[in-house]
């Protein structure tokens, strides 16, 4: 999809609803009593190997899983159920209170599902779902077990510089809270694999945040990778995820 940024963000919930109508799928399901703490469920054709878990992005001030249900097609060929959930956003909560609704909607999505549980995210979403396997995380031991995989694409994992920028003004975020909701500044459960994903032509912060966990985490133990993928920017990247043998889909 050639479009510049803010085209393609105008475009997203029409290309998202016209997925959802083709797709067999669970809308709207209920983890908790929040407006926004609603989850959408996506079946692939035949028995799930498993179940992809997408939390979106939008620095914690936009956006809602409406706008992203197409890129539930690349697992979905590739043999998983896709749950993407919404999350309650700044200023309405502070980000750890997202980092517990988050805990919350995959403890749900997980009772769905028996087999294994694969933990993505875009941007705040790459910051949600890393945030869920720090060793003080919240999230029940039994489904880390059955996390065999988290992938952040264009995570955020450093929370300070958002201490330095005009957004906080409505984030909120204090010194205190941005320490100790850093996954790049916290201990990771070693045995859970991590892929850090960026485009190329994104801001430079976002490729040193990407790097960044990649590089701490490895140097702890912890098996991760990095990569760059050429010609994406901040609002395309995630596209990988339509195509089945992209660089993210052929790691399932």
């Amino acid at each position: 999809m050639s479009l510049e940024p803010s085209e393609l963000i105008q475009a997203l919930p029409d290309i998202a609803q016209n997925f959802r109508k083709n797709t067999n799928s669970e809308i709207n399901v209920p983890y908790g009593k929040g407006d926004r703490n609603t989850f959408d469920v996506f079946y692939p054709e035949g028995s799930a190997k498993g179940v992809f878990i997408f939390v979106h992005g939008g620095y914690w001030l936009r956006f809602d899983k409406s706008y992203w249900s197409h890129l539930s097609a690349g697992p979905l060929a590739r043999g998983y159920a896709v749950a993407m959930p919404s999350y309650t956003l700044c200023p309405d909560v502070r980000i750890p209170e997202i980092t517990a609704e988050v805990t919350t909607s995959i403890e749900v999505i997980a009772k769905r599902f028996e087999s294994d549980i694969i933990l993505c995210g875009h941007s705040a979403g790459g910051h949600l779902v890393t945030r869920q396997i720090c060793q003080d995380s919240n999230l029940d031991e039994g489904i880390l077990k059955r996390i065999p995989k988290v992938i952040s694409i264009s995570g955020v994992h450093d929370l300070r510089p958002i201490l330095k920028i005009v957004q906080n003004e409505t984030i909120n975020l204090n010194e205190e809270e941005a320490i100790k909701e850093s996954p790049a500044l916290l201990k990771p459960h070693f045995d859970i694999p991590v892929d850090c994903i960026v485009g190329s032509d994104e801001r430079p912060e976002f490729i040193r945040q990407n790097d960044l966990l990649a590089n701490i985490w490895r140097g702890m133990g912890v098996a991760t990778t990095s990569a760059h993928i050429a010609g994406k920017h901040h609002f395309d990247v995630v596209e990988d995820l339509l195509d089945p043998e992209g660089l993210i889909c052929s790691t399932l």
